[in-house]
C-alpha cells in the first residue's frame, strides 16, 4: 500500500501521532467483527474478532502527562531526540473509533468514513488490523484455501482506495522482538508493507525521528531515516471506477526495518534495487484491455453501484497446503450469480489470473522492470501465507500520485494508448487530496461478511 492519511488538527491535545508506550488516558476498546472459518462439508462457523487502528493514527503525548511528542508533522526534539528516547518518553492512547475515526462496526460488516469531523479534530481516512484477541493480530495462511468477502465501493469516487490486504507483521505487533515497544499489537503497532514506508512514526520499538522531514504537501505526515519492509498481497485496492489485486514479494522474511538502499526509495532512483517488489505483479482488469468489466453502471459485468462479493483463491501446484503457491484466481459474486475473471490477451497470450508467466509476459508487455521474478515470484508469495499474514483494511486518498496508478492514466507523462498506462477512466486531474476531502468528505467503504477456508466453501456456486 502506498502513503495512508493521518488526522487533521484542530486542538493541539489530539495530534495524530503514535508512540510505543501505552497510555491511559483514554481506554482502548477494540470494535467487534465477526468472521467465518468455512469448510466444505461442515459450512461456516462464526469467529468473534475485533479490529483495531494502526498506532500512526493515535494521540501520542509524555508518558506522565498531555504533552504531545509529535504535533502536526514535526517531532518534540526536546522530547525524541533520538530513537530509544523518544520511546521511553512517549505514549500512545486509546481511540474513540467512531466519534474521531469514522469506524463503525456492527455483526460482520466494518464501514470506514473517509472525512471525519470530531470534538478536537478532522481526521482523514483510516487503517485498521484484524485482532485475534485483545492482545495478538489473526495470522491467516491461505495456502490452498480462499478468503471471501463482501464490499460496497458505490461511495468511492475517482482518487480514493478502499484497500484490504495482508502484510507479514507480527502478531503480537513486535512487542516481543523489540523491548521500546511497551503497546503492541492492542494499540496497533508493527506495520509494515512492500512499499517499505517511512512515514511509520516508530518502528522497532524506537521513534523513527532521526533525519524527519516534514511533507511539503501533507500536514500531518514525513518521513523518518528508517523505513518497515514485508510481504504484502493485495486483494483489493478499489473504487467504483476501477479495481486491482497486486503480489508485492521481498527478499526478506516478516517485518524488517530497512535503511539506504535496501528500501528502494523512489526519490532516491532506488526503487527498483531494494529488497521489496514495489510495483507489484497487479490484474486490474481496465490496464489489461477489459474496459467493460468492473464500473458504477449496470452496463458493467460488475456493477459497483451495488455490493458485491469477491472471492480469492490460492492455487498450488499439488492440491494441497505444501505444494508451491502457482496461482492466485479472482472469482465474483453479484445477484446470486457467480462472474468469472474474464480472459485478457497479453503479449498474444490468454490470461485470467495471477500466475508467474502472466508477471513475466505482462512485465514485458508493459515495458516494467520484473522485480517480481527477481524476488521470488509466487512461490515466495506462498512462503509469506505459509509463515501467516495479518488482515488489512484501510482508506486513503494519495499524496503523492493521487491514485493514478489504480484510477487513470499512469505514468501521466506518456501516452495512454501506451500498454499499461491506462488503469481507469479517471481524468489526470483527478485525485487531488485537497479536492477529494473538500468534494467527497462522506465518502466511504463497507466490507463485510468476511469468510475464509477450503477452495469452494466460501461461497455459493
Amino acid at each position: 500500500m502506498r502513503n495512508l492519511l493521518y488526522i487533521t488538527l484542530a486542538a493541539v491535545i489530539c495530534a495524530a501521532v503514535s508512540g510505543q508506550q501505552a497510555g491511559t488516558n483514554t481506554a482502548e476498546v477494540h470494535p467487534s467483527l465477526t468472521i467465518q472459518s468455512c469448510t466444505k462439508s461442515g459450512g461456516c462457523q462464526s469467529e468473534a474478532r475485533s479490529v483495531v487502528i494502526d498506532s500512526n493514527w493515535r494521540w501520542t503525548h509524555v508518558t506522565s502527562g498531555y504533552r504531545n511528542c509529535y504535533t502536526g508533522n514535526t517531532w518534540d526534539t526536546s522530547l525524541c531526540p533520538n530513537g530509544p528516547t523518544c520511546a521511553q518518553n512517549c505514549a500512545l492512547d486509546g481511540a474513540d473509533y467512531q466519534g474521531t475515526y469514522g469506524v463503525m462496526s456492527s455483526g460482520s460488516s466494518l464501514r470506514l468514513k473517509f472525512v471525519t469531523h470530531g470534538p478536537y479534530s478532522t481526521n482523514i481516512g483510516s487503517r485498521l488490523y484484524l485482532l485475534d484477541s485483545e492482545t495478538q493480530y489473526k495470522l491467516f495462511k491461505l495456502k490452498n484455501k480462499e478468503f471471501t468477502f463482501d464490499v460496497d465501493v458505490s461511495q468511492l469516487p475517482c482518487g480514493l482506495n478502499g484497500a484490504l490486504y495482508f502484510v507479514e507483521m507480527d502478531a503480537d505487533g513486535g512487542m516481543s522482538k523489540y523491548p521500546g515497544n511497551k503497546a503492541g499489537a492492542k494499540f496497533g503497532t508493527g506495520y509494515c508493507d512492500a512499499q517499505c514506508p517511512h512515514d511509520l512514526k516508530f518502528i522497532n520499538g524506537e521513534g523513527n525521528c532521526e533525519d524527519w522531514v516534514p511533507s511539503p504537501n501533507d500536514t500531518n505526515s514525513g518521513t523518518g531515516h528508517y523505513g518497515t519492509c514485508c510481504n504484502e498481497m493485495d486483494i483489493w485496492e478499489s473504487n467504483s471506477i476501477s479495481t486491482a489485486y497486486t503480489a508485492h514479494v521481498c527478499t526478506v522474511k516478516g517485518q524488517t526495518r530497512c535503511e539506504g538502499a535496501a528500501c528502494g526509495d523512489t526519490a532516491s532512483g532506488q526503487r527498483h534495487t531494494g529488497v521489496c517488489d514495489k510495483d507489484g505483479c497487479d490484474f486490474n482488469p481496465y490496464r489489461l484491455g477489459d474496459k467493460t468489466f468492473f464500473g458504477p453502471s449496470p452496463n458493467f459485468k460488475v456493477n459497483t453501484a451495488r455490493p458485491f462479493t469477491v472471492v480469492t483463491q490460492f492455487i498450488t501446484t499439488d492440491g494441497t497446503a505444501n505444494g508451491d503457491l502457482s496461482e492466485i484466481r479472482r472469482l465474483w459474486v453479484q445477484n446470486g450469480r457467480v462472474i468469472q475473471t474474464n480472459n485478457v490477451t497479453v503479449g498474444g497470450m490468454s490470461y485470467n489470473s495471477i500466475t508467474d508467466q502472466f508477471c513475466n509476459v505482462q512485465k514485458k508487455e508493459f515495458e516494467n522492470s520484473n522485480d517480481y521474478e527477481k524476488r521470488g515470484g509466487n512461490r515466495n508469495m506462498g512462503g509469506a501465507l505459509d509463515r501467516g499474514m495479518v488482515l488489512v483494511m484501510s482508506l486513503w486518498d494519495d499524496h503523492a500520485v493521487y491514485m493514478l496508478w489504480l484510477d487513470s492514466n499512469y505514468p501521466p507523462n506518456k501516452p495512454p494508448s501506451a500498454p499499461g498506462v491506462a488503469r481507469g477512466s479517471c481524468p489526470t486531474s483527478s485525485g487531488r487530496p485537497e479536492d477529494v476531502e473538500r468534494q467527497h468528505p462522506d465518502a466511504s467503504v463497507t466490507f463485510s461478511n468476511i469468510r475464509y477456508g477450503e477452495l469452494g466453501s466460501t461461497y455459493g456456486r
